[in-house]
C-alpha cells in the first residue's frame, strides 16, 4: 500500500505504523491522515499476516493531536455550525477511535516524544505503551477550552484510576515518561535510543504466540468491562471451544509434553 502521511513497515508478523508528518507535528485531525490510518490498519487487520502493530511518530514527536491552526481558522473538521462540527468529529477523528477499539491486532504505542491531546489519546488507544525518557504526555484539551472529542477520556479512565484521570484532564498539565510510568499510564520507560528496539522485542515476543489465540484474547479483554460475568463466561467458553480445535493448540500441547524448547505455530 502506498501512503503519503504515514509509513508502514512489515517485519514478520509485526507491523510498524509511523506517523510521517513531522513538519505538522504528526497531527491526526486531517482527513487525508485519517483515511490513511484507517486504510493501513484495516489492511493489516484483514490481511491475516500481522499479529502485532507498533504505532510511533517520526523524528522528535509522537503526535501533537489536532491541528491548532485549523482550529483558529475554523477550517477542516473544525468548520461549520455546532451540528456540523458534531458530525465532523464523528466522521473524522472518531474513525480512528473506533478503528483502534475494534482491531484484533495487539497494539503497542512506542511514544518517542510529545503525545499531546488526540496524540496522547492515540497512545491510550493502544493495548501497551512504551515511552522514551523524552516522551511527554498531556490531555491538553482543557487548555484550549475544549474536551477530548475523539473519546480519549474513555480510554484514560480505564488506563489509570479515576482520580488520576481527573487530574490529567482538569489541569491539562504535561508529564514526562517517568511520571507517566509512576501513574500507570505506560508499561515501561526506556532510553530514547532504545525505544524502537524495545518495542520490536516486545512485539516479537507477543507475535511468537498462536495468532488466533492472540486475537481472541484481545477480544476477551475488550469485552470484560462491557458484559455481565454470565455473558462473559459464555463468550470465554465459545472462544475456547474454537481454539481447542486449532493445529496451533495441538502443537503447543505437544511441544510442552515433549519438552521441546519452542512450539512451531502456523496460524492454523
Amino acid at each position: 500500500m502506498d501512503f503519503e502521511h504515514i509509513r508502514i513497515e512489515q517485519e514478520g508478523r509485526v507491523a510498524i505504523l509511523t506517523l510521517d508528518r513531522p513538519e505538522s507535528g504528526n497531527t491526526v485531525s486531517e482527513p487525508a491522515v485519517i483515511d490513511e490510518i484507517e486504510r493501513g490498519v484495516g489492511g493489516l487487520q484483514s490481511g491475516g499476516e500481522t499479529s502485532v502493530l507498533i504505532v510511533t511518530g517520526r523524528d522528535k514527536i509522537f503526535s501533537a493531536g489536532g491541528n491548532v491552526k485549523a482550529m483558529r481558522d475554523r477550517s477542516g473538521m473544525f468548520a461549520g455550525s455546532p451540528v456540523e462540527i458534531y458530525e465532523n468529529y464523528r466522521d473524522s477523528v472518531q474513525r480512528i477511535t473506533r478503528l483502534m477499539a475494534a482491531t484484533d491486532l495487539v497494539t503497542i504505542a512506542a511514544v518517542n516524544g510529545h503525545a499531546i491531546g488526540a496524540g496522547c489519546d492515540l497512545a491510550l488507544m493502544c493495548d501497551l505503551r512504551i515511552a522514551a525518557k523524552k516522551a511527554r504526555f498531556s490531555q491538553a484539551f482543557v487548555n484550549l477550552g475544549i474536551v477530548p472529542g475523539d473519546g480519549g477520556a474513555w480510554f484514560l479512565a480505564r488506563a489509570v484510576p479515576r482520580h488520576v484521570a481527573a487530574e490529567l484532564v482538569f489541569t491539562g498539565k504535561k508529564i514526562d515518561g517517568e511520571s507517566a510510568y509512576r501513574l500507570g499510564l505506560v508499561n515501561e520507560v526506556v532510553e530514547d535510543d532504545e525505544l524502537l528496539d524495545r518495542a520490536r522485542a516486545l512485539a516479537a515476543e507477543i507475535a511468537s504466540k498462536p495468532p488466533a489465540a492472540l486475537r481472541l484474547s484481545k477480544r476477551l479483554l475488550n469485552r470484560a468491562s462491557e458484559v455481565s460475568l454470565s455473558e462473559f463466561l459464555d463468550i470465554s467458553a465459545a472462544y475456547q471451544s474454537f481454539l481447542h480445535q486449532t493445529e496451533d493448540h495441538h502443537e503447543a500441547v505437544a511441544a510442552l509434553l515433549e519438552k521441546r524448547p519452542a512450539a512451531e505455530f502456523k496460524g492454523r
